[in-house]
């Protein structure tokens, strides 16, 4: 090979990812095999919620996370189960996840696999999966939740639970004891003996968010299947994976704030209109990539604003005007603040 020729490289993703308010169907693993039980067609059940039946033995397609959501919330009522995704959950295991799940048995330790959890199960599985490590002095917590309002979604926590808690069970290793779980679910009471039974911790529902909580200290457990080949190759993959699709949200954002600035009307809830998406979801794309939306209106100021200040027929007003501030003296200290000088100053050294 020549001095700076790569071993080897890939042209592109090496299989489409879930589009806005799209999961993979590896979410309906098992549901075959519980709607047989109970003397029912799954194929039935999906169609009925416009999802092809083909998706029972294709877990890499795409459906709507409304239509799972959905389905599940009809399947409870159906098999007059009010655990049915507690049930589904406990009846799949954490493979739902997909690459997602390869990549954390091959992390150093537990933490390196909850971060890949946090940073990659947005990108394959769902961009609507909002997911966050919050580490306390002696607890830490794997939070989870959707960007988008799924209506009644208790039947997917439940399932999530399941399959959060086997993840972090399979990374944590022998000896692993989460502390507890909080559910945001409504549960009757007569219920919650169960639902610890199949969780095996302390399970608090009604709760705010949902949460596992388990000790801080174990993140630093090493994995026994790591494998440093795999995690560099894997993480290197999903990493450009999730750069690429973070450069579409922002671009798409970027372009909004370009046009919308010179209107005076540059908003989130404008540029959330504009794109097709809530602003709740609009704030949870650009999080999953690390950005706000005032940073990026902040940015497309400072780096518009050097672009027209070197050109000299533009006054200071009117390049005020063109980053959508009232006034030439807000701009003046906005300015400022960017770079430690004032437009004019700036102007005059360019």
């Amino acid at each position: 090979m020549q001095e700076g020729e790569l071993f080897f490289g890939l042209n592109g993703p090496l299989d489409a990812v879930p589009g806005d308010g799209q999961c993979r169907a590896a979410n309906f693993a098992g549901l075959q095999d519980y709607a047989n039980a109970q003397g029912r067609d799954a194929r039935r059940i999906l169609e009925r919620h416009g999802i092809e039946p083909r998706v029972i033995g294709d877990p890499e397609s795409h459906v709507p996370c409304q239509s799972i959501a959905d389905t599940f919330e009809y399947c409870s009522t159906l098999f007059d189960d009010p655990l049915f995704g507690l049930h589904l959950g406990n009846m799949q295991d954490q493979d739902v996840f997909g690459c997602v799940t390869a990549l954390c048995r091959a992390a150093p330790t537990m933490r390196d696999a909850v971060e890949c959890v946090v940073d990659y199960l947005p990108v394959v599985h769902s961009p609507e999966a909002s997911v966050e490590l919050v580490e306390g002095p002696h607890v830490a917590e794997l939070r989870w939740g959707a960007n988008i309002d799924l209506g009644v979604n208790d039947q997917a926590h439940l399932q999530a639970m399941m399959l959060n808690l086997k993840l972090l069970r399979m990374i944590g290793g022998p000896g692993f004891d989460p502390s507890y779980v909080n559910l945001s679910v409504e549960t009757r009471a007569r219920d919650m003996e169960e639902i610890e039974q199949i969780a095996a911790c302390r399970v608090h529902a009604r709760a705010n968010i949902n949460a596992i909580g388990f000790p801080a200290q174990a993140l630093d457990r090493p994995i026994a299947s790591a494998n440093r080949l795999l995690f560099r190759l894997l993480g290197g993959y999903l990493a450009r994976l999730k750069q690429a699709n973070s450069a579409t949200i922002v671009a798409r954002a970027g372009s909004y704030i370009r046009g919308a600035l010179p209107t005076g009307s540059c908003s989130i809830e404008r540029c959330a209109q504009k794109l097709g998406f809530s602003v709740r979801t609009l704030q949870g794309r650009l999080a999953a990539h690390g950005v706000k939306f005032s940073d990026l209106v902040e940015g497309e100021r400072e780096r518009l604003a050097r672009i027209y200040l070197q050109t000299p027929s533009m006054s200071l007003e009117e390049v005020a005007e063109r980053l959508g501030y009232g006034e030439q003296t807000s701009f003046g200290r906005a300015f400022k603040r960017w770079t430690g000088v004032t437009p004019q100053r700036f102007r005059t050294a360019h």
